[in-house]
């Protein structure tokens, strides 16, 4: 699995948009931004859209922080669209879904089921030079906190030593 220090594998996937169009999203869609791409295992499941609604609800918060956000797991793009079409939450999710159907990406970063051949459930922060800063991967029965990944996200922009617990406006560690 791809951890902390290793490039970002270059992607280009088709998306269903914030609008519901379909695209093609690369890991170059916004030079200088963080990046932060979380993955689902399946549409259509129970865990997953309480973690998509959640992060398109905090959706304003990372775009304050200068971050992209991107959601992706193995299934299509036209099945996004179709559960999105669906689902109540998540008609209006204000980032794209990205279809890796082929598992190019998720094979790439090691994050594929050994059983299931889905997506673990995996969050990706990366900084603007394509440099992986933060990996977290759950069990498939367990969801993210989304807070959480916005907190390690303004823990990593700070760019110092930030103890435990730490949280956005506390002080920072000084090197001994």
């Amino acid at each position: 699995m791809l951890t902390i220090g290793d490039r970002f594998p270059a992607f280009s996937l088709q998306a269903v948009a914030a609008d519901r169009s379909f695209v093609t999203v690369t890991e170059a869609q916004a030079p200088g931004d963080w990046t932060v791409l979380f993955f689902w295992p399946m549409d259509f499941t129970f865990i997953c859209p309480t973690e998509l609604q959640a992060f398109g609800q905090r959706h304003a918060a990372f775009r304050a922080l200068g971050a992209t956000l991107l959601g992706a797991s193995t299934d299509t793009h036209f099945v996004h669209l179709a559960w999105r079409e669906q689902h109540p939450a998540l008609g209006d999710l204000p980032y794209p879904m990205l279809a890796d159907t082929k598992r190019e990406l998720t094979a790439a970063l090691g994050i594929l089921d050994k059983e299931a051949g889905v997506a673990l459930r995996a969050t990706y922060i990366v900084d603007p030079e394509g440099v992986i800063r933060h990996v977290a991967v759950n069990d498939l029965s367990v969801g993210r906190n989304v807070d959480e990944v916005l907190r390690v996200l303004e823990a990593l922009q700070t760019d110092e030593l930030t103890p435990c617990g730490w949280t956005p406006g506390e002080a920072t560690l000084g090197a001994a």
